[in-house]
């Protein structure tokens, strides 16, 4: 029939725009700012660094390896290696770093950051709420503008995080099972007439 597919067509833009104002799954519109939208748990904007513990400066995952610098693909990331270590958020000592920054008026928030991450130290923040007057300083966040906790980071995206704590937790368990094996091989006490490596002499006279 002539001008059928028109007609279903337009059959449907109008279940579509009534359907807005009365059926609750297709309620697009909402006061905004007094009402929000809840954001999807996929969703992302700009790249933020994790930190452990309460003191976000030792808390930092982030080890100033600089392989989310070389991977962004519009050179907005910029980092300087510290010199020293100091104690993370568990007391090991590792590198930080001393300078991160992040240049969000050209990041495009593709996310490789995150991917090429070995330290789960960056992630993806689901603000928007972003605007600014000063179009130089306030587009130039340094790590402490970037710095949000790991606990921000399960509250966002709670599925994701679930897993990477699991295999953070897994590693550890590891390292730590390793530490002590080695710990205690090395107070075993040698049992009388053994041989001792290097010495050259039988455990039999």
């Amino acid at each position: 029939m002539l001008g059928e597919g028109i007609a279903k067509g337009l059959v449907e833009t109008a279940r579509n725009f009534f359907g807005s104002y009365f059926t609750k799954d297709r309620l697009t519109t909402v006061q905004y700012p007094e009402e929000r939208l809840p954001q999807f748990e996929a969703a992302r904007n700009f790249p933020f660094l994790v930190y452990d513990g309460g003191d976000w400066q030792a808390g930092l995952r982030c080890v100033g390896c600089q392989i989310c610098e070389k991977e962004c693909p519009p050179k907005c990331i910029y980092i300087e290696k510290s010199k020293d270590k100091k104690p993370d958020a568990v007391g090991k000592l590792q590198f930080y770093p001393a300078v991160f920054n992040i240049d969000v008026s050209v990041c495009m928030s593709c996310q490789i950051c995150v991917e090429v991450c070995p330290f789960e130290a960056i992630k993806m923040d689901t603000e928007f709420e972003l605007s600014t007057d000063d179009r130089f300083g306030g587009l130039l966040w340094d790590k402490a503008q970037l710095a949000k906790s790991n606990e921000h980071y399960r509250k966002i995206h709670p599925t994701e995080a679930a897993e990477v704590d699991a295999r953070l937790a897994e590693e550890k368990a590891k390292v730590d099972a390793k530490v002590k094996a080695a710990a205690e091989n090395k107070t075993t006490p040698t049992s009388p007439g053994a041989v001792q490596p290097g010495s050259g002499a039988s455990s039999t006279q």
